[in-house]
């Protein structure tokens, strides 16, 4: 019975990898069909969504019947119920990836990111894609040293942002109200995406160490 509890445990671990796999491609998708102006793979950003939601749904069923059917106690009742807000985070951050998608479809076939804004996107893009690379090797082998390094690397998205503002902030910006307010929606899923692998970080430190670093502003 404990082997066969033991097992499942693993594999809620090996779902909520998975999920944030998904939310990689997204990403990378997603930033690309932005900058490229890739109509087709916006759309493919757009559709595989529903894989995301669907694996949520799948991971939420299992999470809770073991905890009906087992009865999980300390380390693994963390997980489980931990687990539900991983999960939680993790279509969020699909939904992060589909929006930036969509700003991409609604632009086309023009880029909606100026030249000016491109180099520090497309450093956000990638920013994103590492860090959500990394809270999938973290959820799949629920590292808590990983998880610190993840939470203490948050910087690095808020610099980015930063430098964004003042791009659309310059008195020299000649694209007009519509691309500053599409590059600072922008900057924002960035940076809430980030913040989202933060509290993934934040979840897996917990189970592990019972200490709970302080949440991201952007999710308070």
């Amino acid at each position: 019975m404990r082997t066969h509890f033991a097992d499942s445990i693993d594999d809620l671990s090996r779902g909520l990898a998975s999920m944030c796999a998904l939310t990689v491609t997204a990403m990378a998708g997603a930033t690309t069909a932005l900058l490229d102006a890739d109509l087709a793979l916006a759309e493919r950003v757009l559709d595989a969504n529903t894989d995301l939601d669907k694996a949520a749904a799948d991971w939420e069923h299992k999470a809770l019947s073991l905890l009906a059917l087992q009865a999980p106690v300390a380390h693994d009742l963390r997980f489980t119920v931990g687990g539900l807000h991983i999960a939680a985070s993790l279509q969020r951050m699909g939904g992060l990836a589909v929006h930036i998608a969509k700003i991409a479809r609604l632009r086309h076939p023009t880029p909606a990111v100026p030249p000016e804004a491109r180099a520090v996107v497309q450093e956000m893009g990638q920013t994103a894609v590492v860090r959500a690379t990394e809270t999938q090797l973290v959820l799949r082998y629920v590292d808590h040293e990983r998880a610190e390094e993840l939470v203490a690397a948050d910087t690095v998205m808020d610099e980015l942002h930063r430098r964004l503002f003042t791009v659309t902030r310059a008195q020299q910006w000649p694209y007009g109200v519509q691309a500053a307010v599409d590059v600072t929606l922008l900057g924002r899923f960035y940076e809430r995406f980030c913040d989202h692998t933060v509290e993934i970080g934040r979840r897996i430190i917990f189970l592990e160490t019972g200490r709970l670093p302080a949440r991201p502003e952007a999710l308070l």
